[in-house]
């Protein structure tokens, strides 16, 4: 295998159909929502970096200082020759981990849907790491994954706390569905936000710069460049809010009047009442007991568990039984 090969299991088309269908059976649907993954076109995505960079954004600058700091440790308890990463992006803060298993790591499979993401990581890290072979996969992780054939032990890579923008039931399916991937031997790493005061969990997502009310409302500017949808940023509010019972952060997009949203693509004219809301993202919020509570639902034994010094994040590592 050359130091650096790129495979693509989407099939052409298939982010156009997906978002039609999300968008038909989202906005039909009552309560009203759509899925977060259609934030991320180029826009979106430069917004979420901006974000991760805020005062009151802690997810991300708090798990790259746990990975910064206990890297080492997951080396040596996991001694992988492999490592997968789902949802990889630019693997900025996976070069912690990379560092940490060299030599012995020989193979690093990086899962996104964005080639371009995955093109540029690869580049610079077959650059900083000479002799890392880079197996990319252009494809989507919710769909199930068949993986190149690389050496064991293999460490799965789940960060970024964002186990938690799937539902319980969703989030059932994901963890079994990765612990099919793994061999006697395998490990999960995964980075998980913890339930902490209501006040920082929603100004995370709330910011006094109005960046994340920006990246929210983005989604709209995408139903109107690939759906032609009439829809208008300024007629919405940002919302959120802390959902107790549940445990976890909702963003939506609140109707400022009454209006009707026309989709010309898909033939229909979705009315908004005044107030009425659409979710866009669901943030859970974990607790160590509930983690290690889903780990086992779907097979995996808990066996390390890290977080900094506020409890604010935490990463777990976890083995197939």
């Amino acid at each position: 295998m050359t130091r650096f090969q790129l495979t693509r299991t989407l099939p052409a088309g298939t982010a156009d159909a997906d978002l039609r269908a999300d968008v038909l059976a989202g906005l039909t649907r009552t309560p009203k929502e759509l899925p977060p993954k259609w934030f991320y076109d180029a826009r979106g995505s430069e917004l979420f970096e901006e974000i991760t960079r805020l005062p009151e954004y802690y997810p991300t600058r708090t798990e790259r200082a746990i990975l910064r700091e206990r890297a080492g440790e997951i080396a040596e308890a996991t001694r992988a020759r492999t490592l997968v990463e789902l949802g990889s992006g630019s693997s900025e803060k996976t070069r912690h981990l990379l560092h940490a298993l060299r030599p012995g790591l020989e193979d690093y499979v990086p899962v996104d849907v964005s080639e371009s993401a995955l093109t540029g990581a690869a580049e610079a890290l077959t650059a900083e790491l000479p002799g890392l072979r880079v197996h990319a996969l252009v494809a989507d992780f919710t769909r199930g994954l068949l993986l190149p054939e690389t050496a064991g032990p293999r460490l799965v890579a789940f960060l970024g706390g964002t186990l938690g923008n799937l539902l319980p039931a969703q989030r059932a399916e994901f963890l079994r569905s990765v612990r099919a991937l793994m061999e006697p031997g395998d490990a999960l790493l995964l980075g998980t936000d913890l339930v902490k005061d209501e006040a920082t969990l929603v100004a995370a997502y709330d910011d006094a710069a109005g960046v994340t009310a920006a990246f929210n409302k983005n989604v709209l500017a995408v139903l109107a460049r690939e759906l032609g949808a009439d829809v208008h940023p300024d007629d919405f509010d940002h919302v959120a809010r802390w959902d107790r019972e549940h445990e976890w952060i909702e963003m939506r997009l609140r109707a400022r009047h009454a209006l009707t949203v026309k989709i010309p693509e898909l033939g229909i004219a979705v009315p908004f009442a005044a107030g009425e809301d659409v979710r866009t993202e669901v943030s859970a919020k974990f607790r160590q007991e509930g983690v290690r509570t889903e780990l086992a639902a779907a097979g995996l034994a808990l066996s390390r568990w890290w977080t900094d010094e506020q409890g604010w994040f935490g990463l777990s590592l976890s083995t197939a039984v």
